[in-house]
């Protein structure tokens, strides 16, 4: 019992840890069991990971969506207000993964949870992050977004559904690259992860209930507790640190961990 609520636990800290950072957490949960020697966690606990990073961000982005929700409906859905503009923004760039995820999720499941295609995702999507944050002009704000900047940051979050990319980190590749500033484009990133984390844990929870797995009931709370907590701390001093630190840090990490993996599974 106790080596499994140390499972737990984390689970629950690893993926509150990565979700938000430019490092992928999918890979890291699917590294875990071939790391540790761990049966794989199974979709009961992979929902409530993505529970607790989908409450997290809600919590800290609470007043920014207070804003936008409201001004969606009191103006009318209206495209022309800043705010609601905004929401609108969010919706339409994540038309393309919500496309993509449901095309390909027997793909990705049964061809890429592999560490060798982890790790090449890793070494390459670090590549482009340092890239896109050593020569973007970062002179961009989230107002100064159209149709066409959101839609190819959507597109671009379609390669997180490769292990290894992060979506956090692409779509922040993506602002960079569009020439948004650190701040703006990680908040944007930040925000584009509700309707994708609530899309991909809607989809996890459907299939839980309709799979024959045993839910355990304490493990799934105290792994959604601790991805919560570890989230919204993530969550705060990545914003808080960006600019002093810029993105350098995690791209070293990336290409770290990337050669690790290829020198265990090569």
């Amino acid at each position: 019992m106790e080596d499994g609520i140390l499972h737990y636990l984390i689970l629950g800290f690893v993926q509150g840890l990565t979700e938000f950072l430019p490092i992928s957490s999918s890979a890291h949960l699917i590294l875990l069991p071939h790391l540790f020697g761990w049966q794989d966690q199974g979709l009961a606990m992979d929902v409530a990971a993505h529970v607790g990073t989908l409450c997290a961000v809600i919590f800290y982005f609470r007043n920014d969506l207070k804003l936008m929700l409201g001004s969606w409906v009191t103006s009318r859905f209206s495209f022309d207000e800043e705010h609601s503009r905004s929401l609108w923004y969010l919706i339409f760039a994540t038309l393309p993964i919500a496309i993509a995820g449901l095309l390909s999720s027997e793909i990705i499941e049964n061809y890429l949870r592999d560490p060798l295609v982890i790790a090449g995702a890793t070494l390459f999507f670090g590549f482009m992050i340092y890239l896109a944050d050593h020569f973007g002009k970062k002179t961009r704000t989230v107002s100064s977004l159209t149709i066409k900047d959101v839609l190819i940051i959507g597109a671009f979050q379609v390669l997180a559904l490769i292990p290894g990319t992060s979506r956090s980190g692409i779509t922040i590749t993506a602002g960079l690259l569009l020439g948004m500033n650190r701040e703006s484009a990680a908040r944007f990133a930040f925000l584009l992860s509700i309707p994708t984390i609530l899309l991909a844990g809607g989809y996890e929870g459907f299939k839980l209930a309709m799979s024959q797995e045993v839910v355990d009931w304490s493990g799934m709370f105290i792994v959604t507790l601790v991805s919560f907590g570890m989230a919204v701390i993530t969550i705060h001093f990545f914003i808080k640190l960006l600019d002093r630190t810029g993105l350098l840090p995690y791209v070293i990490y990336r290409v770290l961990l990337g050669s690790l993996l290829v020198y265990i599974y090569i």
